[in-house]
């Protein structure tokens, strides 16, 4: 069906004066005695484009003026008086699909509560038509970064069997129902699809790393899946996940690379989602842009895992979770130190190896690895990154101490025997960064169809 986007309408000055063909869905509309007024959006732009009928010339068909019914105009684009923008003078208008009374966005304002019940019509809302822009956005800008840098994109399985983590919060892959014939897991998962214990992965960094002994710098973008039992604003179970392995990378090297990507996907979206940024800061953070602008401007803050506990504990705040060294940090406490000690992004550096995952190199201290999360205000975490262990034997060591299967991680293993190197690489959850970037505060608000604890639709 032949038409124009209204964003091009829109921002093109020649369409003025001539004659053109727009689609879209009804958003408001309104009568008067000789005039009818629609506002069409068709999900090119926040904005929307007045078409503007004279009863007198033209009867607009049934169904018209119903909120969300899908149109089809013809008309000539003329000067919007009212806010410098344009409009149109319908000559004709057919409703492509109409929608009934029992339309569920009748009401101008919903709680986000109310629209997570709807995923499948929420997104025609202004917040969902203005997330998902950015979300658009941001993913290309990354793809964009990385590509510009010379690093070679890789698709790693999602289908896997072993736990990167470590940690056994993977979901089940199994062609088998329930069924009671087994006497045990060993015969149940040796007549399963692939003769073995089979999970989503929960990361694509071991086959990350594997492509970046070959090719130096890569990067994976895809979803991830974690049966984490965590319904809180920052969890959902199936996300979306930006992986960079570089080899010839130390710590200090990684920090800078994801300093330099998260700058310049803000600087980006900055640069091609004014509107979208004004929505945000009108009607869910105060100072969003600002905040933003300061991250493009400011060198982030590097602090010790040692001294951030103690400055944690000179604070003289009462935190819900205990502050001890050895203790992982807990959201109230990545968000205290980027919002009220630092106020700005942080990366909280050389964590306990006994927090941390087995991967990680071991610092000289013996109690310490080279691992670090960027922390940023209003979210916490959203990067988890650290220099890979490369030698044998400790990686082994520590495999042991945790128990794990060394046969699992066999092909991991010979990455230290056959040509190791240092290096290095972090895992940038995608919906984490779209939530600081836009001031949603629950990730379930930036993510089409949220996967979370007892819920799938």
């Amino acid at each position: 069906m032949k038409h124009t986007d209204i964003r091009a309408i829109r921002e093109n000055a020649d369409f003025l004066g001539k004659e053109v063909t727009v689609c879209g869905w009804v958003r408001t509309a309104r009568d008067s005695k000789n005039m009818f007024f629609v506002e069409l959006n068709d999900g090119t732009t926040l904005q929307h484009l007045q078409i503007v009928g004279d009863k007198s010339v033209l009867t607009a068909p049934e169904g018209a003026n119903h909120l969300g019914a899908a149109l089809r105009v013809v008309g000539t684009v003329v000067p919007n008086m009212q806010n410098n923008g344009v409009e149109i003078n319908a000559a004709s208008i057919e409703v492509l699909g109409d929608a009934p009374s029992d339309y569920p966005l009748q009401k101008k304002f919903q709680k986000l509560e109310t629209l997570r019940e709807m995923p499948h019509i929420r997104v025609r809302t202004n917040t969902f038509n203005a997330v998902f822009r950015v979300r658009s956005v941001m993913a290309a800008a990354l793809h964009r970064y990385f590509q510009d840098n010379g690093y070679t994109y890789v698709h790693t399985p999602l289908l896997t069997g072993s736990d990167c983590e470590g940690a056994g919060e993977m979901f089940q892959v199994t062609t088998l129902g329930y069924n009671t014939e087994y006497k045990n897991a060993e015969d149940y998962y040796a007549n399963d699809f692939f003769g073995q214990k089979a999970g989503l992965s929960v990361s694509g960094q071991l086959e990350g790393e594997v492509a970046a002994m070959a090719f130096g710098k890569i990067y994976t973008f895809g979803p991830s899946f974690r049966a984490e039992n965590s319904n809180t604003p920052r969890h959902v179970a199936e996300f979306w996940h930006i992986e960079p392995e570089v080899a010839f990378a130390e710590l200090p090297d990684i920090i800078a690379i994801a300093q330099d990507m998260i700058k310049y996907v803000i600087r980006d979206v900055m640069e091609k989602c004014p509107a979208e940024l004004d929505f945000f800061e009108q009607r869910f953070e105060k100072g969003l842009k600002a905040k933003l602008q300061g991250v493009v401007d400011e060198e982030f803050a590097i602090v010790e895992y040692t001294d951030a506990i103690a400055q944690l504990k000179a604070s003289g705040m009462k935190f819900e979770y205990p502050v001890e060294w050895g203790l992982d940090l807990q959201t109230e406490h990545e968000r205290y130190i980027t919002e009220e000690i630092y106020k700005k992004p942080v990366f909280i550096i050389n964590y306990p190896k006994d927090i941390k995952s087995f991967y990680m190199k071991q610092n000289a201290d013996g109690k310490t690895v080279a691992a670090t999360d960027l922390l940023v205000p209003g979210v916490g975490e959203i990067i988890g990154c650290s220099e890979r262990e490369a030698d044998y034997d400790k990686l082994v060591e520590a495999m042991k101490a945790r128990h794990m299967n060394l046969d699992d991680y066999r092909d991991y293993l010979d990455l230290r025997r056959f040509g190791s190197v240092p290096h290095s690489g972090f895992g940038l959850g995608f919906e984490r960064i779209i939530m600081y970037v836009t001031g949603m505060s629950n990730i379930r608000d930036v993510i089409l169809y949220p996967r979370t604890v007892g819920s799938i639709r």
